[in-house]
């Protein structure tokens, strides 16, 4: 059975601005997920490729909890990502001599390679969607887009 309801409607045009906006970007999100991980090599997920990502721009250590709280998930998904990755052969897991109840990550060689292997592979998908909408567009876009992470990782 289908809620008769009627349309909600946002009076404030700022927060219907907001509603529009998110709501764009959700789907975006979510189209783009779904795309991504379409074409990721055989067995990599849109997470691995992530935290190798991460780990290779940094290019340094990181503590699984300082690597769960840059992606804001928690330890536990985290240590299941790095395990699946660790497994891989993508992370390098080992004791941190300085706490030996802590342990610090990197990327492997491997993890270098299947991230390439992974950008190589969604290249070409991001470089039509970016010319299809318009490059100028999209480099207009780029700093209210970076705007808006930097205000929303500002609330955590």
């Amino acid at each position: 059975m289908i809620a008769n309801s009627k349309a909600l409607h946002v009076s404030d045009p700022t927060e219907s601005l907001a509603v529009s906006l998110f709501g764009e970007l959700f789907m975006a999100d979510q189209l783009a997920r779904n795309r991504l991980s379409k074409i990721l090599p055989k067995g990599m997920e849109l997470s691995h490729f992530s935290v190798l990502n991460h780990l290779a721009r940094i290019g340094e250590e990181r503590t699984p909890a300082q690597l769960a709280q840059s992606f804001h998930v928690t330890r536990g998904a985290m240590t299941n990502t790095l395990n699946k990755l660790e497994w891989a052969g993508h992370v390098h897991i080992r004791p941190d001599w300085d706490d030996a109840r802590r342990k610090l990550v990197s990327i492997s060689p491997a993890g270098v390679r299947a991230r390439d292997t992974a950008i190589l592979a969604m290249s070409p998908l991001l470089a039509d969607v970016v010319n299809d909408v318009g490059v100028d567009k999209v480099r207009a876009a780029l700093p209210v887009l970076r705007a808006l992470r930097q205000r929303l990782d500002e609330a955590e």
